[in-house]
């Protein structure tokens, strides 16, 4: 049995040897197929942009990118998986925003959210929508500030989980109007949407992707986006900002991560592979019919991304007070 500083030296040496030979293992890699850990159940945002961006992947790598669900606590116990895998690239994690606001949220996280981990890309933006189900007496923003102020306590919110940006941008927004909803969390984007279409509960703020087809059926009602610009694909529906909630915004994103010390040559080549994914027209257009848009950006930028939202996730954790269960 290996000691905690014996794996710690056993970890470092990887990570050396991984440095040393990055060019080396870029050209052949990979040498086997890529497991891609998505920490949320099938069918949400990020399993879709996942999914989209992975099919593409074989013919220009020579191997399968298989996916491994493993949903629970807002990601992190899939995220734990890979940030102890070995940094070769043949184990990766496909996950959202939510990935540094855990930070905050769980005090006792058994990895850190940024250096435990290599950010490779975008996968894609996230954009939000604010949806209540039809039963709901309500049109708009406005009309939902209203009832939640004459029925405080009384309304519903469905989420994610605890701790993940549906759960964050909801509670940002009753802070922001002093509305009181009660939050009911569920194990990922599908099961919460599922309980709101079932009338579990009355609104959430959900990710495009994960309600689009719900509000095409006219099972969910969409209120306001929460980005600081209407969609191109729907201009109908107005800003939660411009709808009676001044300065209100939420952007969130989908990236691929791999443990840390993963070799240079191999995050380049990612990058810069997946980056052509998705420019291709099948893919950009895929990615749109969910409400999601293609993100290109290097690994550095996307790294200095992370940090920033950690920040910011930090200040509006610590601001609307909220927290793991």
């Amino acid at each position: 049995m290996l000691f905690n500083g014996q794996r710690r030296v056993g970890r470092l040496l990887l990570i050396a040897v991984a440095a040393t030979s990055g060019a080396a293992w870029a050209q052949n890699y990979p040498v086997k197929p890529v497991r891609v850990v998505i920490p949320w159940p099938a069918g949400g945002s990020n399993d879709i942009a996942g999914r989209l961006i992975l099919q593409k992947l074989p013919a220009i790598f020579g191997q399968q990118f298989v996916v491994d669900n493993r949903p629970g606590a807002a990601g992190s116990i899939g995220a734990d998986v890979v940030a102890k895998a070995a940094p070769d690239g043949h184990t990766l994690m496909i996950h959202s925003t939510t990935h540094v606001g855990n930070a905050t949220l769980y005090k006792n996280l058994p990895y850190d959210v940024i250096k435990d981990f290599t950010g490779i890309g975008f996968l894609a933006a996230q954009p939000s929508v604010l949806v209540a189900h039809p039963s709901l007496p309500v049109k708009n923003v406005k009309e939902l500030i209203a009832l939640a102020k004459r029925q405080p306590g009384q309304i519903l919110y469905s989420s994610s989980g605890n701790g993940s940006a549906p759960h964050l941008n909801m509670t940002l927004f009753t802070s922001m109007t002093g509305t009181k909803m009660i939050h009911v969390p569920y194990k990922g984007g599908a099961p919460s949407v599922t309980a709101l279409v079932g009338g579990e509960a009355q609104v959430m703020i959900a990710t495009i992707a994960t309600v689009v087809t719900q509000i095409n059926a006219g099972r969910l009602r969409p209120l306001g986006v929460a980005s600081s610009q209407r969609m191109k694909n729907w201009p109908d529906w107005p800003t939660i900002a411009e709808s009676g909630v001044p300065g209100y915004e939420m952007n969130a994103w989908i990236g691929l991560f791999g443990p840390a010390g993963m070799p240079s040559g191999i995050v380049e080549r990612l990058n810069s592979e997946i980056g052509k994914v998705q420019q291709m027209p099948d893919v950009e257009q895929a990615l749109s019919r969910q409400g999601l848009a293609p993100w290109i950006a290097s690994a550095e930028e996307f790294s200095k991304r992370m940090i920033a939202d950690r920040e910011k996730y930090a200040k509006l954790i610590t601001m609307t007070g909220a927290k793991v269960d």
